[in-house]
């Protein structure tokens, strides 16, 4: 794939006067709450986007949904800004920062948040079937390594993607795989000096068949890559349209 048009919106925001701490946080801020609504989406809240951000900025309690979906919303936000602050202090991913994520998107969970998984699953609809949890540290740990050399070959969206379909299909955790799949994706991103990407709800259909395309014969990355891409390249040309 030819990532040439995202290189050069790269290149041209890295050029361009950086934006003031304010506008950055408002910017980011607005971010957090339309990729918490969203991603909680795929996962089944029944949120409104509207809802959420009555949550998230002004701690109100919606009374007729349930507080397990309150907590979902705040404990993916303060991931948010934990990845933030790993960026800003150039953390590598390893496995103890993927069990952190996910501790924070499982806030509501003592029992599983940050911890493998010790059963079986499966994923409904899908024909993958994840790993046996004793074979889930090690290729966990296996696919951390990959990562890190896959970068030095692949497209940073290319090796985040596959990255991407590989956790998932590993499914390390009991719960909040995918909310903490869409987190790590991010954190990768931005480490790159790219922007977070958000994958709306409305495009699920096209996420979940990218996973089946992955885990079908033979493998194939490119739709998700694909659909990265294209998310990535109007956070850019968005990003350029208010600093022009």
């Amino acid at each position: 794939m030819d990532f040439s048009a995202i290189d050069e919106l790269l290149a041209e925001l890295k050029g361009r006067r950086p934006l003031n701490q304010t506008e950055l946080q408002r910017l980011r801020d607005e971010f957090i709450i339309e990729h918490t609504y969203d991603s909680n989406a795929i996962e089944g809240s029944t949120l409104t986007l509207r809802e959420t951000a009555l949550i998230l900025q002004e701690g109100i309690t919606i009374a007729e949904k349930p507080i397990k979906e309150h907590l979902e919303a705040i404990g993916y936000k303060d991931a948010f800004e934990y990845i933030v602050s790993l960026v800003d202090s150039n953390a590598p991913l390893s496995e103890s920062v993927v069990k952190q994520i996910h501790s924070l998107v499982l806030m509501n969970d003592a029992a599983n948040r940050g911890v493998y998984r010790s059963l079986p699953v499966r994923i409904l609809g899908a024909s993958h079937e994840p790993p046996q949890p004793y074979l889930v540290p090690v290729q966990m740990e296996a696919l951390v390594a990959w990562y890190e050399e896959m970068k030095r070959q692949m497209h940073i969206i290319e090796a985040v993607a596959e990255f991407h379909l590989r956790f998932e299909g590993i499914h390390p955790f009991i719960d909040g795989n995918g909310r903490t799949g869409r987190l790590i994706l991010n954190f990768e991103l931005m480490k790159a000096g790219l922007l977070p990407v958000n994958i709306k709800f409305t495009d699920r259909r096209k996420y979940y068949d990218s996973f089946d395309r992955y885990y079908s014969d033979p493998p194939n990355a490119a739709p998700l890559v694909s659909l990265i891409a294209s998310y990535e390249e109007q956070a850019l040309r968005h990003r350029l349209e208010i600093l022009r």
